[in-house]
């Protein structure tokens, strides 16, 4: 059955309609109904739901204290005070970035969650705060009217049709791109091409005291490695590789990754009493954006979070840019609401915002595999400020006004400098990137959509 909570209504007229009950949707509908807006969510599936992408960034903590969830949060949580990179290549050699080392020594932490209980979390409140939240409806179709109105057409678990009209549209369905893939709007990535496979894993060692919440980073022959302690014992583990890699699968999921783990023997050695808790699952292509993000004057939608885009999650960023995008988009379509003639500049401005973030983050994404990235992370500096700005970068602090993108300019200086001293490496790197551009990885599981 279709689940109504709390404050639903029995209009079919919202100010604005949200496709998903992810952490993107579930942001930006309980900050616009704050702003007094009518808002209806339509989620596919039913809370709680599992789901990776469960390292969170301590700039994303001011956001959930914004929302009123900190303490829940908390509560579901364990403390990550930083990353650990951790490089075979470079003579096994380990560094741990704390956050508090970062140009903003305010935030210095965040935690570790699972997804199935902080995207609840999310989505119940939003409901707490007044949205119409239903799960178990799905969208079969969109229609911008001439009035500027949008249509809605859904159906409930029940088979019940829904027809349902808003001001605006905002489509937070994460991966599946509801209104990207219909409008043909969702490309995939011309610079960079990941797949993974991934599982939940008891009786994983963790790193002692302060450490022990910590995402640990490893890299390795076809790609790195996650470790995420999560705050029940498990350890979330999971392997991005290039797409030519697992294309070699032959075998079941849980055995290719077991194969993988062992390619990796600081993993290895870590999960040599580890024990499977559940399925392990695989996911390919994920890196993608769309050539739209807003509609042109006529359609009044928008694309949030993993609708719109995706990147490879080295740096745990998807939740982050997802959160802090619906934060931006709550005030943007408030005040498109309140002066529509003025709504395609507004939302030119939040996409620059968004695109800018993405293209930070995707940078040094694209080039994580590569030589030298691979010893300026095993060498760490300051000159400049660099380590701190790269810290900054982990914490997810790129929607303010500070000095991290100026310091991230040295850093890419000083990165293509060191290119053409290690200019084999870097060619070869780089053509084993563009190589695997060019391939297609569907993974083959029923997972496609989890990667956050």
């Amino acid at each position: 059955m279709s689940r109504n909570l709390k404050n639903s209504t029995n209009t079919n007229h919202f100010d604005v309609i949200v496709i998903g009950g992810g952490p993107a949707g579930s942001t930006f509908s309980t900050l616009l109904r704050e702003k007094g807006h009518s808002v209806l969510v339509l989620e596919k599936d039913h809370h709680p739901r599992f789901h990776i992408g469960e390292s969170l960034l301590p700039m994303t903590l001011p956001i959930l204290e914004k929302l009123g969830v900190s303490q829940k949060v908390k509560d579901i949580g364990i403390l990550k005070y930083g990353a650990e990179f951790n490089s075979s290549v470079e003579n096994n050699k380990r560094e741990t970035f704390y956050f508090d080392f970062a140009m903003d020594r305010n935030h210095p932490h965040a935690y570790e969650v699972r997804r199935s209980e902080f995207d609840e979390i999310l989505f119940r409140n939003a409901a707490d705060k007044g949205v119409d939240c239903r799960e178990g409806v799905r969208v079969n179709d969109v229609a911008f009217n001439s009035d500027n109105t949008v249509t809605v057409t859904a159906l409930t678990e029940d088979d019940q049709p829904l027809q349902l009209n808003c001001q605006f549209l905002i489509d937070a369905s994460g991966r599946e791109s509801l209104l990207s893939r219909r409008k043909k709007l969702k490309k995939k990535s011309k610079k960079h091409n990941s797949a993974a496979i991934f599982g939940h894993f008891e009786n994983v060692t963790r790193r002692s005291g302060k450490d022990e919440g910590n995402i640990s980073i490893y890299w390795f022959e076809h790609g790195w490695f996650w470790m995420i302690p999560l705050k029940d014992g498990l350890m979330s583990v999971g392997a991005v590789c290039f797409p030519e890699y697992l294309k070699t699968r032959d075998c079941p999921p849980a055995e290719f990754l077991q194969r993988t783990i062992s390619m990796a023997p600081e993993v290895a050695d870590r999960m040599k009493n580890s024990m499977l808790a559940g399925e392990v699952s695989a996911t390919g292509n994920f890196t993608y954006s769309s050539s739209r993000m807003y509609g042109k004057p006529g359609e009044n939608y928008l694309l949030l979070g993993d609708a719109y885009a995706f990147i490879d999650p080295v740096f745990s960023s998807g939740v982050h840019i997802a959160m802090s995008g619906a934060v931006s988009a709550a005030e943007i379509i408030d005040a498109c609401l309140n002066n529509p003639q003025n709504s395609q500049n507004l939302l030119k401005q939040h996409k620059a915002k968004i695109d800018g973030a993405l293209k930070t983050f995707s940078w040094m994404i694209h080039r994580f595999n590569s030589p030298v990235m691979h010893k300026l992370f095993m060498a760490p500096g300051n000159n400049f400020r660099i380590q701190e700005c790269i810290i900054s970068l982990l914490a997810g602090d790129l929607y303010r006004d500070t000095p991290v993108k100026s310091r991230l300019f040295m850093f890419k200086v000083i990165y293509y400098i060191m290119c053409v001293f290690h200019f084999p490496a870097t060619l070869a790197s780089y053509r084993r990137r563009k190589r695997n551009i060019r391939m297609v990885f569907s993974g083959g599981t029923t997972a496609q959509d989890q990667l956050d």
